[in-house]
């Protein structure tokens, strides 16, 4: 056999390094997709003389049998004593995870908690081409794609408390706090139906949220033209693979990718107080997909917003 040529050679060579430098990429993109991390954010939302309120926001957890790492970092969240749960959906990834996610949860389901599904509870994930996350998707969804068993979780969630926001308006009072929720099906499926819930946000309560899963500008737009002081929302993953120093790549909705994740402004140009400026806060989210798990430079993540009366914003 010859001996290969100078060309040959170097062609090797940066074939052989492409490889060894896709795998690394890899190897950290997955590791990174399990360095579950605790944001903290507050966030000046209560009339004055109230209490500060600790408000855990869960998301898109995507959890299998098989995440032992992420139950168990779950399960240490009971430890932080929130006041309230709010969780916006894509809780489950395997027809089987429903008592996983209650074991995981623990706790926290003795907390007051509200809860919206998201399109992942409802259908059973399919393997597709990950770079197809960076592509449009409008939702769509084939009927011969395995339903979950969103309903065993729904009915788990109200048996222990929590308040099911699936296109309805309820008033919950948690520490002598008053707070009005509306709440809708999921957006990105277009299950919401926002005629339910449009229409002034009660008046007489302390604190108003908004609760969805996917934050299309839809929904954003109505809770905010209603009044609500904060709208809850996930499914973004805060764009799951984000370029250092520019940030997110997509939303997976309408949502612009500068507010993939935390906390900003809706409408984004609107000034605190102003209004018809509701307060928006986007959970990049527990998990991913099972048949792609990968983040890059956008960690998973819980986050606890702690609500107060005066001062200012702070992210942690």
């Amino acid at each position: 056999m010859s001996s290969p040529t100078p060309a040959q050679r170097a062609l090797l060579g940066v074939a052989t390094a492409g490889a060894v430098t896709g795998a690394a990429l890899t190897a950290y993109a997955a590791a990174e997709a399990r360095a579950y991390t605790l944001r903290r954010v507050t966030v000046p939302v209560l009339p004055a003389g109230s209490p500060d309120l600790r408000v855990l926001h869960l998301s898109d957890v995507h959890m299998t049998p098989g995440q032992r790492r992420k139950q168990a970092w779950l399960r240490g969240l009971a430890g932080l004593r929130p006041d309230l749960v709010v969780d916006t959906g894509d809780n489950i990834a395997h027809r089987d995870s429903v008592p996983v996610v209650l074991e995981a949860y623990g706790e926290l389901l003795d907390a007051p908690g509200v809860f919206v599904f998201g399109s992942n509870d409802y259908y059973s994930p399919t393997l597709r081409n990950p770079l197809r996350y960076l592509l449009p998707d409008d939702g769509t969804r084939h009927t011969d794609t395995p339903q979950l068993p969103w309903r065993e979780l729904g009915r788990s969630f109200t048996g222990a408390g929590w308040v099911d926001l699936t296109n309805t308006r309820t008033t919950l009072e948690v520490r002598g706090v008053r707070i009005a929720f509306a709440g809708v099906d999921d957006p990105h499926l277009e299950y919401d139906r926002l005629d339910d819930v449009a229409g002034p946000a009660d008046p007489d309560a302390d604190l108003r949220l908004g609760v969805a899963h996917a934050p299309y500008l839809r929904v954003l737009d109505q809770f905010a033209a209603d009044g609500y002081d904060a709208v809850l929302a996930g499914h973004t993953h805060g764009g799951q693979v984000c370029l250092p120093g520019v940030g997110a790549l997509t939303t997976n909705c309408d949502l612009e990718p500068a507010r993939a994740k935390g906390l900003h402004r809706h409408p984004a140009t609107s000034r605190p107080g102003e209004p018809g400026s509701s307060w928006l806060h986007v959970s990049a989210g527990l998990g991913t997909s099972p048949y792609a798990r990968i983040r890059v430079a956008c960690r998973p993540e819980a986050t606890l917003l702690t609500l107060v009366a005066t001062g200012g914003v702070r992210q942690d």
